[in-house]
C-alpha cells in the first residue's frame, strides 16, 4: 500500500502542507487530512494541459488518493513521463472493463507497448483457433467510447485476501488469482469503476473521461490504440507501422506458450513448483537455436563485417561471444571489438543539451581511429587492441595483437553499430547488420504487460553497480540522457538491420530481483528519481526471487550478474 494513504478508519482532523510546484513556482497551502490530491490542485497547468496524476514527494500517486502528510506536490500531464505511464496504464484499465462487458466470451490480453499506444489481441479460452471478427471489434470499440464519454470515476477499493480470491475466481479472472495465489497479504488493492474491478498495480487517471482522444484499429494479428498526441493532446498520436517489432514480439510469444510461461503468475508457479530449471534450460536453448541460425545466416552470405547494434542493456557483449562461438563450430576466426572502447573521453565528449557529456552521441566515439583499426584488420593487417578504462574515463591501448585471416570475420558490438556514420570507410555490401532488443511477452496478467524499457534498466542498474562502481541513482541520472539518445541514434536505423534479435529471458527479472532491490532502497524521497524507483520496486514486488546459481554460465544474463564463462 502507498506510504501516501492510510486505512479508511484512521480519520484524523488536523491542519498539513503542501507546497505546490507548478511552471510558475511553488505556493504554500493548508489542508485538512485525509483531503483528496486533485482537490489542491488546479484541473489543468498554466499552459492548459489537464492534470491526470501527481507527484507527492516524488512518488507518482492518483488524484484520487487522500492525503495524510505534509508533503511537495506537483501535477502530471501527459508531457510528463510519470504522466504518459499512468494515461497508458489507464487506458489497459478501461480495456478490460469494456472487453469485459461487450466481449465476456473473449479475453483480451495487453501484449506490449508501440510508439503511439497498446497492442492487444482476443483469444476465446475454450477456442484457441477464433479469429475475432470486424463486427465484434466494433462491439468492444463501441463500449470503449461509451466508457470514456460517460466519465465514470476510478476508485481505489481495499478488499480483505479472500474477498479479493473470491471475486476474480467468480469473475472467471485466472490471470488475478494465479498471481494472487503467490502472495499473502491481507488485504488486496483494487481499482473499482462502475462495478468492474482489477487489480491496482499502478496509479491510474481519477475518471474514465481524464483518457481524452484515441484511435482504434486492427494491425496483422491483433488491435492498436492509439493514444493522445504529448504534444497536442487533442488529437491521436500517428499511428506508425512496426512489423520488425510485433513479429519479434510474436515470435517471443510463441517461446512463451512453448514454456508455458506467459505471465508473471505462471513464472511464480514454475518457482513454487520446482520447474524453474526447466524453463531456464528450454529459455537458454531457445537462444542457442537463434545464434545457431544467425551464425548459418552470415556464413551463407559470406560476410566478413558483423554489426551487432541495439539500445542501452540489450545484451550486446554476450550476443557478441554466443555469436563467435558458433561462428567457431563452422570453422571460422571471429575477432570480436566493442566501440565503447573507442570512446574519445570526457575531455573531447559532446555535450548535451543539459550541460552535461552525451555518452550517446556518436562523436562520443574516436571514429577516425575506429575506421582505421576496422580497414586495417580487414585488410589483413595487424592492430593493437583498444580498450576504454571506465575509471580513468580515458583510452588505453595493450599488447594484445589483433590480426584478420582471409577467411576470418571481424564482429563489431555497439550502440551505433547500425549507424552508416560508424563505419563509413565500408561498403554496405560488405556487412551484416544485427539489431538488438529485449521485448520480453511477459506480463504481469492480462492488464499489465512488463515495460521493455523497465527490463532494460534493471539490466543496466545492476550491470552498472557490479561491474562500473555506479550506484543506482547515477543510473537514473543518466538514464533519460540515454533514452534520448536511443530516439536520435538507434532507433531511426534499426530497419537498417539484415536480422533482429530478442535477447530477452523470461525469468531474468526473477534473477535480477535480489541484486536490484537493495541499489533501489538506496533512493530516497527527496531525490527525482525516486518516482522511477518506486516504479521498478513495485514490478520486482511481483516476482518470486530466483536464485542466480541456475544461470548457466554463457547466458546473456551473465552479462549483468557476473560469472559468464564467455571470453574473448
Amino acid at each position: 500500500m502507498s506510504n501516501l494513504i492510510k486505512h479508511s478508519d484512521q480519520n484524523p482532523c488536523y491542519e498539513l502542507k503542501a507546497t505546490i510546484i507548478s511552471e510558475d513556482g511553488k505556493t504554500n497551502v493548508c489542508f485538512e487530512s485525509g483531503t483528496i490530491i486533485g482537490h489542491l490542485l488546479p484541473v489543468t497547468n498554466s499552459s492548459g494541459e489537464r492534470y491526470i496524476g501527481a507527484r507527492v514527494n516524488n512518488e507518482v500517486a492518483s488524484l484520487q488518493l487522500p492525503l495524510f502528510i505534509n508533503c511537495e506536490l506537483e501535477g502530471l500531464t501527459i508531457k510528463d513521463d510519470d504522466g504518459w505511464y499512468i494515461l497508458r496504464r489507464s487506458m489497459a484499465f478501461i480495456m478490460q472493463m469494456a472487453a469485459v462487458r461487450s466481449l465476456p466470451e473473449w479475453q483480451l490480453k495487453i501484449r506490449h507497448t508501440v510508439a503511439t499506444g497498446l497492442f492487444f489481441t482476443f483469444e476465446k479460452p475454450m477456442d484457441p483457433t477464433a479469429k475475432m471478427g470486424a463486427e465484434q471489434l466494433d462491439t468492444f470499440e463501441t463500449e470503449l467510447r461509451r466508457l470514456v464519454a460517460k466519465d465514470y470515476p476510478i476508485l481505489r477499493r481495499m478488499l480483505s485476501y479472500e474477498e479479493a480470491m473470491t471475486y476474480f475466481s467468480s469473475e472467471g479472472r485466472h490471470d488475478k488469482v494465479l498471481l494472487l495465489q503467490h502472495h499473502n497479504t491481507p488485504f488486496v488493492a483494487t481499482l473499482c469503476c462502475d462495478g468492474f474491478m482489477d487489480l491496482h498495480a499502478f496509479p491510474v487517471v481519477a475518471s474514465t473521461g481524464s483518457l481524452g482522444v484515441f484511435s482504434f484499429m486492427p494491425y496483422e494479428d491483433g488491435c492498436v490504440i492509439n493514444l493522445p498526441n504529448r504534444e497536442n493532446s487533442s488529437i491521436p498520436m500517428e499511428f506508425v507501422p512496426q512489423k520488425e517489432l510485433i513479429r519479434v514480439h510474436r515470435e517471443h510469444t510463441h517461446w512463451g506458450n512453448i514454456l508455458g510461461v506467459r505471465s508473471v503468475g505462471e513464472l511464480n508457479q514454475a518457482v513454487f513448483d520446482r520447474r524453474i530449471s526447466d524453463v531456464i534450460m528450454m529459455s537458454e536453448a531457445l537462444h542457442n537455436k537463434k545464434f545457431a541460425e544467425l551464425a548459418t545466416n552470415i556464413i551463407e552470405k559470406d560476410k566478413r563485417l558483423v554489426l551487432i547494434a541495439g539500445p542501452s542493456s540489450a545484451g550486446k557483449t554476450t550476443s557478441a561471444k554466443r555469436l563467435m562461438t558458433h561462428l567457431k563450430v563452422n570453422g571460422k576466426t571471429p575477432v570480436v571489438i566493442s566501440t565503447d572502447d573507442y570512446f574519445v573521453g570526457d575531455a573531447r565528449n559532446p555535450i548535451g543539451p543539459d550541460g552535461k557529456p552525451d555518452y550517446e552521441h556518436i562523436n562520443a566515439l574516436d571514429l577516425d581511429n575506429f575506421n582505421e583499426h576496422l580497414t586495417s584488420l580487414l585488410a589483413g593487417k595487424k592492430i593493437c587492441r583498444r580498450i576504454f578504462n571506465f575509471l580513468t574515463k580515458k583510452p588505453e591501448f595493450t599488447k594484445e595483437e589483433l590480426q584478420l585471416n582471409p577467411n576470418d570475420i571481424l564482429i563489431v558490438e555497439g550502440i551505433h553499430g547500425l549507424n552508416p556514420m560508424l563505419t563509413e570507410a565500408v561498403p554496405r555490401e560488405e556487412k551484416f547488420l544485427i539489431y538488438l532488443s529485449a521485448l520480453t511477452q511477459l506480463g504481469i496478467d492480462d492488464s499489465h504487460s512488463v515495460s521493455t524499457t523497465d527490463n532494460r534498466l534493471i539490466r543496466r542498474i545492476v550491470r552498472d553497480h557490479l561491474f562500473r562502481g555506479h550506484p543506482a541513482i547515477r543510473t537514473l541520472e543518466l538514464w533519460q540522457s540515454v533514452r534520448r539518445g536511443e530516439e536520435r541514434w538507434i532507433f531511426p536505423y534499426q530497419d537498417e538491420a539484415d536480422v533482429s534479435f530478442n535477447t530477452a529471458l523470461d525469468y531474468e527479472l526473477a534473477v535480477l530481483k535480489p541484486f536490484a532491490e537493495p541499489l533501489l532502497t538506496d533512493i530516497k524521497p527527496n531525490q527525482p528519481e525516486y518516482s522511477i524507483a518506486r516504479r521498478l520496486q513495485m514490478l520486482l514486488r511481483s516476482f518470486h526471487s530466483i536464485t542466480p546459481s541456475a544461470v548457466p554460465g554463457d547466458s546473456i544474463l551473465r552479462e549483468y550478474i557476473g560469472g559468464s564463462l564467455l571470453k574473448y
